[in-house]
């Protein structure tokens, strides 16, 4: 298999310049046996003059290349790239015929061998530069044609491409062609999949899964969120949906949430649960279901030009799924677990080293490989925030019309930033490109302060103090404390605080209140603080403010304060302590306690304090369990108090039934999660986790099966799991490595994993130029000794990033995991 070359933006531009790509016309050959596949490519293009250019491919082996029917020498490939040299003026055809490596690591095409009952699953992954891996191409996201695929699969096998397939005779495939998309969406998926299928508004509809998981395949539940959000996007969307069918396939070992390939977009199989499941977790996969229903219209209609504008999908996706589900379905709160969840992950990532503007220069992004780090939080979440704030700086109506004329402005090709605030300008007389450079082009996120003092004797001042320099419109609110305790919150109104001004004074009636909270109802993008007065209230009285969003703003500051050592986290333990059995909303509760569990408790904190802290947190939910007869609260805090136990007798006798943890019953997840705790506290052997095993033979069991084997407290357990992640020999997929990875560092084994600290960086640098962006991203995340918050392992690890050459992925993934320990260690020095 050949190796393959970045593609600069500059090489884009000039192929851009030379060529129109008009056809690919796809044959896989998916029925053989072995690891590699059949793929066979026609290209129809036109050269605009004489040129020299090349066509990405990465086969096992190249059998053959015709250009306009004359043979090219199969040579010509090197490093991912099929010269074409001498290119006349005018249209061409190139064809090309290879055998194509199947995929471990959910890069190009994946296969997948079901423990549960054998059975073998394909599925593609086509993004950003893995096409390649297919099928030869021209690969970059402004060069679009149009797809006809066509396959041979076993006979029994059901296959899906992006528009509808038929099997003209037994495992054999052909499918019309599709309307203009780019090389990285084209997609294919091949295997016994089980399918529930439906027709609405006139368009065939699937929903696919492997066979093992069919029955825990919520496929009405699906099906009503799909619809619900179909019929939503054709109400505020002038351009119908642009293609002729909407697949859905939930795939094993997906390396991402989900896949928004135009007409089958693929989801990790995690969204099929086979045990019971939280309320969140149903809002959570209603909101990707509605994020990749919007990306047929933000990336696959009209399409970025260049990896630079990637927000143009992402940070549209995730607004617009957002927004849907709060609009469409019951949960109403969909936003609230959007400021719990998501905007701390694009907050988070806009204070590392590594942060970006959300829209950045395209000289800043030169490359698909510097392109491939920026889908992280700021992309997605941070520029959804910023989409919201600019939907209430413009109004909705303003907004959406702005957006349906980028639609039909630039249906079926691309579009650029300048592009879509053109769209925007026509429809407002705010100067949003001035808004777009105080937003867009920016990087960070603006301190918001109040200031609270008495005017006359029938009004109050607020000063809002900000360090920044962009433009906010949000809601101010304010409250006052009754004699019973509760918050009533006075009227608030919307609040413009000017780019420029450092200082905004609101003069407002009646008398100072009790807690006044910046960013009501989370409009914009900011860290808010409290002052005095208010904090001194929501210490005592933080559950008492009346809305959920509101709270959930005021959780959100505190754990801004504590990561920017203004709250000792010994404090904030003692503010979830008295809060957190009084907080309604599950998805808050669930994010208190995984940041105290996992960063306050495993990071923040002197180590010497830790046990004592533990024990505080596993008390604390002891008593939410103790005092609900909810069954979501009880399924949302059992996850941390089996984490946080360390009386194995209550583990061993619910799994062998002869005693009950809260009502809450055993099933097959909940089982691993006790037996990964006992595992850690050296209750359980190897054989016994065998045992465990060969009873779950499924591949969530697998992998439940590696966490656990890699959390062994003895040494040969550790050395064999380090030697499965990174001996010279791994071959883990993408999922048991990062199972692996998860179970190696216990906080409780601290002395036990020592001896891999001084390996951890020279080990990962190694695996990461064997095994690609994909394994190096997960060994700087998901391997990265995260319970070990200790100056030498910062210092090693920032000379390994000076002295060595990490590959992008495993350069970025590093520089952030070393910014949030160095981080660590400033809170707990505070």
């Amino acid at each position: 298999m050949t190796g393959m070359t970045t593609l600069s933006r500059q090489e884009a531009r000039t192929r851009a310049r030379q060529l129109t790509v008009h056809s690919y016309t796809i044959h896989l050959d998916l029925g053989r046996d072995g690891d590699t596949f059949g793929s066979t490519t026609t290209i129809h293009f036109t050269a605009h003059h004489q040129a020299d250019t090349f066509v990405e491919l990465r086969p096992t082996t190249l059998h053959g290349v015709t250009l306009d029917g004359r043979p090219l020498d199969v040579g010509l490939l090197s490093d991912g790239r099929l010269r074409l040299t001498d290119l006349t003026a005018g249209e061409h055809t190139l064809y090309v015929t290879a055998d194509m490596p199947y995929s471990r690591t959910s890069e190009g095409m994946h296969r997948f061998t079901d423990p549960a009952d054998g059975r073998t699953y394909l599925y593609s992954m086509c993004f950003q530069t893995e096409a390649p891996r297919v099928y030869a191409c021209f690969d970059q996201p402004d060069l679009k044609a149009t797809f006809t695929v066509s396959a041979t699969t076993p006979e029994d096998w059901t296959f899906l491409t992006n528009s509808v397939a038929t099997q003209t005779r037994p495992g054999h495939w052909t499918s019309p062609a599709t309307p203009p998309i780019s090389t990285y969406l084209m997609a294919a998926a091949a295997g016994p999949y089980h399918s529930h299928t439906f027709t609405h508004a006139g368009l065939p509809f699937g929903v696919h899964t492997r066979r093992s998981l069919a029955e825990h395949l919520d496929a009405e539940e699906i099906q009503r969120i799909t619809t619900a959000c179909y019929d939503h996007y054709h109400e505020i969307f002038d351009e119908p949906y642009p293609f002729d069918s909407y697949d859905q396939l939930f795939a094993p070992e997906l390396n991402a949430g989900a896949m928004e390939n135009p007409g089958l977009v693929v989801l990790t199989d995690s969204y099929v649960h086979r045990s019971a499941t939280t309320d969140n977790q149903h809002a959570t996969r209603a909101t990707t279901i509605a994020h990749e229903m919007a990306h047929m219209w933000f990336g696959n209609l009209v399409t970025l030009q260049w990896w630079d504008d990637i927000w143009l999908n992402e940070s549209f996706a995730e607004y617009m799924g957002t927004d849907v589900v709060a609009r469409t379905t019951e949960w109403t709160d969909n936003w609230a677990r959007f400021t719990t969840e998501r905007k701390t992950w694009g907050r988070d990532a806009d204070q590392r080293p590594s942060t970006h503007p959300i829209a950045p220069d395209p000289e800043d992004v030169p490359d698909t490989a510097t392109a491939l780090q920026n889908f992280d939080g700021i992309s997605y979440a941070k520029g959804a925030s910023a989409l919201r704030q600019l939907a209430a700086w413009l109004g909705r109506e303003d907004f959406l019309l702005g957006l349906n004329t980028h639609f039909t402005r630039h249906r079926f090709g691309n579009a650029t930033l300048e592009d879509f605030l053109d769209n925007l300008a026509r429809h407002t007389n705010r100067d949003v490109r001035q808004w777009a450079a105080r937003w867009l082009r920016t990087t960070g996120a603006d301190v918001l302060v109040p200031g609270v003092a008495d005017a006359d004797a029938d009004t109050w001042l607020l000063h809002v103090h900000k360090d920044g320099n962009r433009p906010h419109r949000l809601l101010a609110a304010a409250f006052d404390r009754a004699p019973d305790g509760t918050l009533a919150a006075r009227p608030t109104a919307h609040t413009d605080l000017p780019a420029d001004e450092r200082t905004t004074t609101l003069t407002l009636p009646g008398d100072p209140p009790d807690l006044v909270v910046l960013n009501d109802q989370d409009l914009t993008y900011a860290k808010t603080r409290f002052d005095e007065r208010s904090w001194q209230t929501l210490r005592t009285a933080l559950t008492a403010v009346p809305d959920p969003l509101t709270r959930v703003t005021v959780w959100s500051a505190a754990r801004d304060l504590v990561r920017d050592a203004e709250l000792p986290p010994g404090e904030y333990l003692r503010l979830v302590e008295k809060h957190l059995p009084h907080e309604s909303d599950n998805t808050t509760v669930a994010a208190v306690l995984e940041f105290v569990h996992g960063t306050l408790l495993d990071r923040y904190l002197d180590p010497a304090d830790r046990p004592d802290a533990l024990g505080r947190l596993h008390d604390l939910t002891t008593h939410l369990l103790a005092h609900t007869e909810e069954h979501d609260r009880r399924l949302t805090v059992l996850p941390t108090h089996i984490g946080t136990t360390t009386r194995p007798t209550e583990l061993t006798t619910w799994l062998d039934g002869t005693g009950t943890l809260y009502g809450v019953p055993l099933d097959a997840d909940r089982r691993w999660l006790a037996l990964r705790r006992l595992t850690v506290l050296g209750q359980l052997t190897a054989s016994e986790l065998d045992e465990e095993a060969a009873a779950d033979r499924t591949a969530n069991g697998e992998q439940a099966a590696a966490r656990c084997r890699a959390a062994l407290p003895d040494a040969a357990a550790k050395a064999r799991a380090w030697e499965l992640m990174f001996g010279a020999e791994s071959a883990l997929s993408n999922y048991l490595f990062s199972a692996t990875a998860q179970g190696f560092w216990p906080a409780e084994q601290r002395e036990l994993t020592e001896p891999y600290l001084k390996r951890y960086f020279p080990d990962a640098l190694a695996l990461a130029h064997r095994r690609g962006e994909t394994v190096a991203r997960l060994a700087g995340r998901q391997a990265f000794p995260h319970t070990a918050a200790e100056d030498a392992v910062l210092e090693e690890g920032r000379r390994t990033l000076a002295e060595e050459e990490p590959p992008p992925a495993l350069r970025r993934a590093l520089t952030d995991e070393l910014d949030d320990l160095a981080r660590a260690l400033r809170v707990r020095e505070a």
